[in-house]
């Protein structure tokens, strides 16, 4: 059974940055591609940055271009999110997801098929 765990998650000020971190056990993580997703309260989940098997390919959503950096080491087993610049409105729970389906990363929470429980991320203004 592949398991997920979040963690990097906290309180900032508007400005500051933080770094996720995304575990995994169960399986190896270079058989997968993988996602940041996030959700707010009283929204949808929505991908927030994907990542390909390899690395290579890179995706995110317009509104954190520039600003938040996926990245990926699979001698580790492991996925990050490097969060800068940071707003009010990056104010969610952040979820990663696994989908060993396909090479690149897909923008749908039903491309994927494994979660962790996620870690909340608060900016104050």
């Amino acid at each position: 059974q592949v398991q997920l765990v979040e963690s990097g998650g906290g309180l900032v000020q508007a400005g500051d940055s933080l770094r996720l971190a995304c575990a995994a056990s169960g399986a190896t993580l270079d058989s997968a591609a993988m996602g940041w997703f996030r959700q707010a309260p009283g929204k949808d989940r929505e991908l927030v940055a994907g990542i390909s098997r390899s690395g290579g390919i890179t995706l995110y959503t317009d509104s954190v271009k520039g600003r938040f950096i996926i990245s990926r080491d699979n001698a580790k087993n492991s996925v990050y999110l490097q969060l800068n610049s940071l707003k009010a409105e990056d104010t969610a729970v952040y979820y990663c997801a696994a989908d060993f389906d396909r090479f690149r990363p897909g923008r749908a929470t039903s491309d994927y098929e494994f979660w962790g429980q996620g870690t909340q991320v608060t900016v104050s203004a």
